[in-house]
Formats: C-alpha cells, sequence, structure tokens
C-alpha cells in the first residue's frame, strides 16, 4: 500500500498496510503435540462417537436395577459376581438376571445390565457382593455417543487450539490436525552502539535489548523468531546479514535506522529497493517503514526501545496473528477514568504505558511519553489511547485502554 499523501499516515492506515503485506499462512498437518496455540485450518468431524460404547462411570457392580430394588442398609441385596470387567477388556460376556458384574470406571457395561452400584454401596465382596442401596435405571452410566455422536461436528475452523481442544482431538482418534503454520520472523537489530548484555560498558555503547523483546513478543503470538544481533551501521554488512536467511523466513522485522538523520543503515541499505519510509501519526513511534525487498515482507520498526515494543503491539503483532488465521486479532480494551492529567500533541495518537487494576474504575498513568522509557512499560498493564485532536484530558476524564 503506496503512501500518497504528503502528511504523516494515520494508525489505522499503517495497521492496514502492514497487515496487507502477510497473506495466510500455508496449512500443513501437525502431530497434535505441534498444534498447541495454532489456529485450526478445516472443519472437523468425529470419526467415532465419545464415549465409544456404554461405560460405567464408577468403580462398582453392573446390575440389572430391578434385581436391587428391594435394596436397603438394614436389608442388602446379596448377588453372586460372576465377572470381573476391568477397563480395557474387550470380552465383555452378557450380565444374566440375578448376577451382578464387578466393574471398573470406564469398562464397557455388559449386555443386560442397566445400572451401577457404586463399591461404597456394598461390601465390595469378589464372589458374592451385599448391596445396601437400591439404584433406578441409568446410575453412573456413560451412554455412547452422549458427548460426541459419530459424524458430528468436532472443531470449526478457525478454533486457536489449547489443552482441551487438542484433547478432545486425541479422544475420537486424530493423530494429528490441519492448521496454519506459525509465522517465521527475522528480528535484525542494528546499531554499532549496541553491545550484549553481561559484557562491560564502554563509554558510548548501550544494551542491545530490541531484538530480544521483539523476539519475545514474536513467540507470545505462537510464531517463532530468529535473531540477527549487532548489525554495525553498514549497508554491505546489513545486505550480507540478511542473504542467508531471508529465503527462510516470512517476514523481516527491523529496529533503529529508520530516522532523518544519517547513520540511518536500515533506510540507506532498503531505500529504492520496494520499502517504503514514513511517519505515522503517533507518539512515540513515528517514523516506521514497511514493503518487500526480493518478495521478502519487511517492517521497520523505531530503534528507541518503547517505540519498538509500541510498533510491534500495534502494526505487526495483528498482522502475524491474522496471517496464522486467529479470528481475534486485537487486544482487550475498556474504559477508565483518569488518576491524573495528561497532555499530548495535537495532530497524533498518543499511547500512556498505565496501569489498571480488575474492578477499579480508575488508570494511572506511568511515567512520561517519551520512547526510552522501557521501565515504565515492563511496569504497564495497559496504554492509554488519546485520540490525534485531543492535547489535554484532567484527571477523572474517561479514556480508551487497551489492555496488555
Amino acid at each position: 500500500m503506496a503512501h500518497t499523501s504528503s502528511g504523516p499516515r494515520s494508525v489505522a492506515e499503517h495497521r492496514a498496510a502492514v497487515a496487507a503485506l502477510l497473506p495466510p499462512l500455508p496449512v500443513a498437518v501437525r502431530d497434535l503435540a505441534g498444534c498447541l496455540g495454532l489456529v485450526l485450518a478445516e472443519d472437523q468431524t468425529a470419526p467415532v462417537a465419545l464415549p465409544p460404547f456404554d461405560n460405567s462411570a464408577m468403580d462398582g457392580y453392573a446390575v440389572r436395577a430391578r434385581d436391587v430394588a428391594g435394596a436397603s442398609e438394614p436389608d442388602p441385596v446379596t448377588l453372586p459376581v460372576e465377572e470381573d470387567i476391568p477397563a480395557g477388556r474387550t470380552d465383555v460376556p452378557r450380565l444374566r438376571p440375578g448376577t451382578a458384574h464387578r466393574i471398573m470406571t470406564g469398562a464397557p457395561l455388559p449386555d443386560g445390565a442397566d445400572a451401577v452400584v457404586q463399591v461404597e454401596l456394598t461390601d465390595a465382596g469378589t464372589e458374592r457382593v451385599a448391596i445396601r442401596a437400591a439404584v433406578p435405571e441409568g446410575t453412573h452410566l456413560r451412554r455412547a455417543g452422549e458427548d460426541v455422536a459419530r459424524g458430528a461436528a468436532l472443531l470449526r475452523a478457525g478454533t486457536v487450539l489449547g489443552p482441551p481442544q487438542l484433547g478432545l482431538a486425541a479422544a475420537v482418534g486424530y493423530a494429528g490436525l490441519p492448521v496454519r503454520r506459525p509465522a517465521r520472523v527475522l528480528i535484525l537489530s542494528t546499531g554499532s552502539e549496541l553491545v550484549e548484555p553481561g559484557t562491560p560498558l564502554q563509554p558510548g555503547q548501550i544494551y542491545e535489548s530490541n531484538s530480544v523483546l521483539l523476539a519475545a513478543a514474536v513467540r507470545e503470538t505462537g510464531g517463532t523468531a530468529t535473531v540477527l544481533r549487532f548489525v554495525p551501521d553498514d549497508v554491505a554488512a546489513f545486505h550480507a546479514a540478511l542473504a542467508s536467511h531471508a529465503d527462510q523466513v516470512d517476514l523481516l522485522v527491523t529496529s533503529g535506522g529508520v530516522s532523518a538523520g544519517a547513520y540511518e543503515v536500515v533506510k540507506d541499505a532498503l531505500t529504492g529497493r520496494g520499502v517504503e519510509f514514513l511517519r505515522v501519526a503517533m507518539q512515540p513511534g513515528g517514523p516506521q517503514g514497511l514493503g518487500r525487498l526480493d518478495g521478502l515482507a519487511v517492517v521497520t520498526l523505531p530503534g528507541n526501545p518503547v517505540s519498538a515494543a509500541l510498533s510491534f503491539e500495534l502494526f505487526v503483532r495483528p498482522a502475524l496473528l491474522g496471517a496464522m488465521g486467529h479470528p481475534v486479532v486485537d487486544r482487550p480494551r475498556t474504559r477508565a477514568r483518569l488518576a491524573t492529567a495528561l497532555r499530548s500533541p495535537a495532530g497524533k495518537r498518543q499511547y500512556r504505558r498505565a496501569r489498571h487494576d480488575e474492578g477499579r474504575v480508575d488508570v494511572t498513568p506511568i511515567g512520561g511519553p517519551g520512547s526510552h522509557l522501557l521501565a515504565s512499560f515492563a511496569a504497564s498493564n495497559c496504554l492509554i489511547e488519546v485520540p490525534e485532536p485531543v492535547t489535554e484530558l484532567p484527571a477523572g476524564a474517561e479514556v480508551d485502554l487497551i489492555l496488555l
């Protein structure tokens, strides 16, 4: 989506442009163990009923209800125990009138039985059993298909597969499911001033953190992240670092090197090669870029940590989730009242880090609007979204929150 206006792009326009870079990802059948958090690509029906056969819901005795109708604590009914039926037995004989079969939870119900007496209501006999309570027909039985009928709809396309969904698929016999594969993202962090955490800092150096933050954000969506760190501010080095990875990923995300100053290596390396650089009417995070480099989708983020994190939240995260088939790509929202007054620049949508605790009606901004204030982001659980025309909000004003 080319940017034709001379002014900055709106947040909504840039979000749509980034999303357009990533079409739906391919579908592949994965083992159930590899499907957690992924999105089902096709409707699934049940190849077998669940339960697949009538079975016992309790450890106890399979009986005919009429045979124990008169049983009570002072006057138990005693029946011969003709069979033991553990879970997994396949050759279950028919229950004869006037007898009982000892049965375990999940074991097949014998033909002729219409109830199970739980063991706690008996003397737990193995050859003869004294039953001390009457039970009506259907007691402690699980009927075939009462959970899922054979051929019934099981899971719908678009379902995000969590433990219950994967357990259900396994319970009806699926070994794998067709899912949209995880997005593969290459994180490239530039800057000659960056060094690895844990090493001593020299004057003018800072620890590299954006790749850690962005890779974790990719993994949180269910995608996979490959990280290239410490790429120096050199165009040739940039292209050399990228060359061996470009054909193995769906998206390149860079941080840094996109502003208007000198030594903006990302801008220098990608300008005129299919990547557009522009400003988005937001604070923080105005300098942005996107496009395709030899067919590879590229999103370039600003280098300040909060700007990079916020830009990922607003633009990259929903695009990745959409490409992986997630039906919901947005964070939840709510409204609250400001605990303190705010100021915002005219013409820009401001995102302020804040804390909003469940059950409270107010929200407290944390730190200032600066794009370098990463500690305030780490202490926040939401973002206050201030619309472009608004320059001042008094304490008590209602605001929109994006819940992180």
